[in-house]
């Protein structure tokens, strides 16, 4: 595997792991068992049994916490600081042949994507839930867990472009998430300013 393709893998993977940390791992050490892909560096560790298994199990829990009201936004706010760390791991695994410096500039730059695909879940998430249509969460769960699994295959057929793929939606993710804050922001204003006036008419009563 050449520089383009060790890249389209670290930055797929990372995206991923971002949205589904433990289906990520799972696929990834699957697919190094099976010998459909060959991982950089020390992430051919993930292929072993104890840590398929152990993914496995927590993908499993995730799968059903991802899909009830509430504990999804519990489940997402735990990872916030999970799957950011699990990308940069990634990243810092891939590069331990090339020393500590460009393990350390690849972990950040691996851990960013994965806190950019992460707060976008999130973001997202909390949105769909907000329109209180039934089954929306579910939906929602379940077009991020094909969109993971996308990235699964483009990394195994076509890794370059997946690298490609990666640099636009985080490019997409900043343009987003920094529309959102505006918008959460004058939400927020607008609330504050209701409840203010509402206390002061209030006091004159």
């Amino acid at each position: 595997m050449d520089i383009s393709q060790s890249i389209g893998v670290l930055f797929g993977s990372s995206w991923a792991s971002g949205i589904n940390l433990y289906m990520t791992v799972a696929f990834l050490g699957i697919a190094q068992r099976m010998h459909w892909i060959s991982l950089p560096g020390d992430m051919q560790n993930l292929a072993h049994p104890l840590v398929i298994a152990g993914a496995i199990v927590l993908y499993a829990i995730e799968f059903v916490a991802d899909k009830v009201p509430v504990v999804d936004h519990l489940w997402d706010s735990v990872h916030t600081i999970i799957r950011p760390a699990a990308g940069a791991a990634l990243g810092y695994m891939a590069m331990t042949e090339m020393g500590p410096v460009v393990q350390t500039l690849t972990a950040l730059t691996t851990g960013g994507i994965a806190a950019s695909s992460h707060l976008t879940k999130a973001t997202t998430r909390v949105t769909v839930n907000s329109t209180l249509v039934p089954g929306a969460n579910i939906g929602a769960s379940v077009a991020e867990d094909a969109s993971v699994a996308g990235m699964m295959y483009m990394i195994l057929k076509h890794p370059v472009i997946a690298g490609i793929i990666v640099i636009g939606f985080v490019i997409f993710a900043v343009w987003f998430l920094k529309k959102m804050f505006h918008l959460m922001r004058k939400v927020f204003s607008a609330f504050f300013l209701r409840d203010k006036a509402s206390s002061a008419r209030s006091n004159t009563a």
